[in-house]
């Protein structure tokens, strides 16, 4: 039994600081799932989910967005505004994109953010995290 005890503490001290080691990593910042793609009558309708875990709420923003076609090129690139992200909060934005072809698009790139109201001066393209819940990779 006291085996047994001793055991159970050293796996509970293995486990608690990689626990902590996980929890300092994180950081404040501006995550944005490119979430969906689907046909729709213009074109693509494309959904994301942002999430602002900065540390102030952002009034408007926007992002710069280049997308590349099925050869790889780039087919546009288009400034797509996503409104206000207040802090703590996550936001689904859809944009419709006219004469777009969903399974034409092999990845999107964030070139910028031109307009980003609240966070200092260039904190918002420094403080974005980008992931793709399709196969269609989706990079910061």
């Amino acid at each position: 039994m006291k085996t047994f005890a001793m055991q159970a503490a050293a796996i509970a001290l293995a486990i608690l600081p990689a626990a902590g080691a996980g929890a300092q990593e994180a950081k404040p910042g501006l995550e944005v799932e490119l979430n969906a793609l689907a046909p729709s009558q213009k074109g693509c309708m494309i959904t994301f989910v942002a999430k602002n875990d900065m540390p102030t709420a952002i009034g408007k923003i926007s992002f710069e967005l280049a997308f590349f076609n099925e050869k790889n090129v780039v087919d546009r690139i288009t400034v797509l505004d996503f409104r206000d992200l207040p802090v703590g909060k996550k936001r689904v934005r859809q944009f419709d994109m006219p004469n777009v072809k969903c399974e034409s698009i092999s990845r999107i790139i964030v070139n910028d953010t031109p307009v980003c109201e609240g966070p200092a001066a260039g904190e918002c393209m420094k403080s974005l995290t980008t992931r793709s819940q399709i196969s269609v990779p989706f990079e910061g």
